[in-house]
């Protein structure tokens, strides 16, 4: 084997490994977390791995009176129904929300129709689940909806590493028990607790605290972890509930 011919094989495989490095820490860069905003009542913004979404953007009426309305830009925007609390007209971004698989800047988002009420629909129509990757993390967001899932529902969403589910109860969302029974059917990694009142009273309002969600959740961890957080892509070993401020 000739001088020429040796140092141009050397000179390939060291294009190739750099190549590789490359695209490596490409990866890993996209895939590093995320992190995530809280507007309150449903709404989140999560940002990572090339995206920002938006999670049910809303008007400050009923139980999301007195918020201030998440009136911003993302690039996707994932609501559960168009209810004014949890799919209002008020940020930007290509808006979801009807059942269907999108694909959108390089991210699959599959939504799945559910039950909005315990009556199969019949007082609040269907409202719709939403399943994605995103930072390297897989996640279910059930902000809106009250009815139990159904075994295709659960065969659908997997174990989502983070699950964003409402608790508050009241006609159109979780209760803490039926959302406790959720979190151990889908057995996520992390939980995100939403659509829940803060405050003593709020009128026109039948939600109630977290407290019921976490007294139902009694032996899980939980973490307090503010108004925004960072999530790594390999979150926890077993189940947290993240408390947002």
């Amino acid at each position: 084997m000739s001088a020429h011919f040796q140092s141009f094989r050397v000179f390939v495989k060291g294009v190739l490994f750099a190549s590789a490095l490359l695209l490596s820490a490409g990866s890993s860069g996209i895939a590093g977390g995320v992190r995530i905003i809280n507007y309150g009542h449903s709404s989140l913004l999560i940002k990572g791995g090339g995206q920002s979404v938006l999670l049910n953007p809303f008007k400050a009426v009923g139980c999301a009176s007195g918020l201030k309305e998440p009136r911003l830009s993302a690039n996707v925007i994932l609501a559960s129904s168009q209810l004014a609390d949890e799919g209002a007209r008020v940020a930007n971004g290509i808006f979801l929300v009807e059942p269907g698989s999108y694909r959108v800047g390089g991210v699959t988002f599959e939504g799945f129709s559910v039950p909005h009420d315990r009556l199969g629909g019949r007082r609040f129509g269907l409202a719709t689940i939403w399943k994605w990757k995103q930072g390297g993390l897989s996640f279910a967001h059930l902000g809106g909806g009250a009815a139990p899932l159904s075994g295709v529902n659960k065969v659908l969403l997997g174990q989502p590493d983070v699950l964003i589910i409402a608790v508050g109860g009241g006609a159109k969302a979780y209760n803490g028990i039926e959302a406790a029974r959720i979190v151990k059917e889908l057995n996520p990694k992390s939980v995100i607790p939403v659509k829940y009142v803060r405050a003593k009273s709020i009128k026109g309002c039948d939600q109630t605290g977290i407290q019921p969600f976490l007294d139902a959740m009694e032996g899980t961890q939980t973490r307090r972890v503010g108004k925004s957080f960072f999530l790594k892509s390999k979150p926890y070993s077993s189940t947290i509930v993240n408390i947002m401020q």
